[in-house]
């Protein structure tokens, strides 16, 4: 059990939207860490899950799911200025949600940019227009809209979240170890030159989950170790990933966006049949599913080194994701359904009986080729440090826990991605929850044992072309 150490006094109301597996997962963490009455905490979704828990801390519970009408009826009571809204619901619009928050004066975080109900598969919008590129932008936008509003942190759990702290601590451990030798950058443009400096060209979110229950997936059941609805509504939108600079292959059906920072593409391919290799330091060689996530754009854009209007040095960056061997099954077999989602799901927390998530930040195309920094949580120690919680569930509360804290500390900084937050202070209330955190250098290229393949279309003059890593 990790010792509790409250990080902050809190004199202002909580408001929780949803509270399922990560909801259920933060709310002892907020409680152990953040000094403030439970009675102070109230929480608003949009069925029963985790009513149990806070009728067992004394938390107020309501049962009412939020639509565009009603929103601002039901939330605007609770929050005023000083306040904090938590959104770790699905279907319910963010950027909706901050712009309550900007007009109230309270904080706010989320864990993925979410859309209301329907607006991932909305056939009025383009791909373009429902991506979480536009997401991204439209919630951004809001930063002109209110010019002084209170923190409001865009998409920070795992990841989105703490991988972006992750890869500036990756890329000063290169540094040191390359024997550049720097001091921490203080500027995001010194971020971005500090990695054209070392030369990295692909980051990926590389994970491995491999954490199985005593009852293995059953036919016409999706089972996964975090949120089903969270996963299959971004498993069904396009592939997205943030676009180098020294890509020289542009992706047959990828297409570029029309508006905003200019930082990532699109496939017309939705994520979850989208897959790419990548590595991890157990897990070795993998294929991953390229599923679209916040983090892909937010770094891409963040480690952008401009000159005028032209980007002269980009990373690829992307999510690569293995989930456990019963979701792989059930995106499997939820591709055969023409992606209707089964009519069974189960969520495993208690069940599990073995494995690891490992997940971490893999920055390619250095000096030494690859390096991987990141977390390696067993279900043993997950149980260990908190309730409610499996290994995949705990790496994203530890994320929202210090994603939580750092805006109550930093309350007037605007609509922000998690690169923008102080990358020491995040690390540091996450690490205790995040089990072993480990930098692993490797050999290991998209090309590698592939010379007896029957594959012509690849670049092996420079291994980090993202047409090297897509599997077709």
């Amino acid at each position: 059990m990790v010792q509790e150490k409250k990080h902050i006094k809190f004199p202002g109301k909580l408001v929780m939207v949803g509270c399922g597996s990560v909801g259920q997962g933060v709310l002892p963490l907020i409680l152990r860490h953040i000094d403030m009455d439970a009675s102070r905490i109230s929480i608003v979704t949009a069925d029963d899950r985790g009513r149990e828990e806070a009728r067992r801390y004394g938390i107020k519970f309501s049962i009412t799911p939020l639509t565009p009408d009603n929103y601002e009826r039901v939330l605007g009571p609770l929050l005023g200025a000083g306040d904090f809204l938590l959104n770790v619901s699905v279907d319910v619009s963010s950027a909706a949600l901050i712009d309550l928050c900007c007009r109230k004066g309270a904080n706010y975080l989320d864990t993925c940019i979410e859309p209301w109900a329907g607006g991932y598969t909305d056939s009025s919008l383009t791909p373009s227009q429902r991506s979480n590129y536009a997401l991204r932008e439209n919630a951004r936008a809001l930063n002109r809209k209110y010019p002084q509003a209170p923190t409001c942190i865009l998409t920070h759990g795992a990841n989105p979240g703490w991988v972006s702290h992750f890869v500036k601590q990756a890329l000063l451990n290169l540094a040191n170890d390359a024997g550049v030798g720097t001091e921490t950058p203080g500027s995001r443009e010194q971020w971005a030159q500090l990695a054209q400096r070392l030369g990295v060209k692909a980051i990926h979110i590389a994970e491995r989950d491999t954490q199985i229950p005593t009852v293995p997936k059953r036919p016409g059941e999706f089972m996964n170790t975090w949120s089903i609805d969270g996963f299959v509504g971004e498993g069904q939108q396009p592939a997205e990933l943030g676009w180098g600079a020294h890509e020289r292959h542009f992706p047959h059906d990828g297409h570029r966006h029309d508006f905003g920072c200019g930082a990532a593409i699109y496939l017309l391919r939705p994520g979850a049949s989208t897959r790419v290799r990548t590595w991890t330091p157990l897990a070795g060689p993998i294929h991953g599913f390229l599923i679209t996530h916040g983090e892909s754009i937010s770094i891409a854009d963040y480690l952008t080194v401009r000159n005028g209007d032209q980007a002269i040095y980009r990373p690829t960056c992307h999510y690569a994701y293995h989930p456990c061997d019963g979701a792989v099954l059930s995106v499997h077999e939820l591709g055969g359904r023409n992606w209707r989602l089964q009519e069974k799901t189960r969520l495993i927390l208690d069940e599990v009986v073995s494995g690891i998530d490992e997940l971490g930040v893999l920055l390619m195309g250095h000096a030494k080729g690859a390096y991987w920094y990141g977390s390696r949580l067993s279900i043993e120690e997950a149980r260990k440090l908190a309730p409610y919680n499996n290994a995949t569930s705990l790496q994203v509360s530890a994320g929202v826990l210090s994603a939580v804290i750092w805006a109550m500390e930093n309350p007037r900084r605007g609509v922000i991605d998690p690169d923008e937050m102080d990358f020491r202070r995040a690390i540091e209330i996450a690490t205790p929850y995040l089990g072993e955190v480990v930098g692993v250098y490797g050999d290991w290229t998209p090309l590698h044992d592939r010379g007896w393949l029957f594959e012509e279309d690849l670049d092996a003059s420079d291994p980090w072309q993202f047409k090297n890593f897509r599997v077709v």
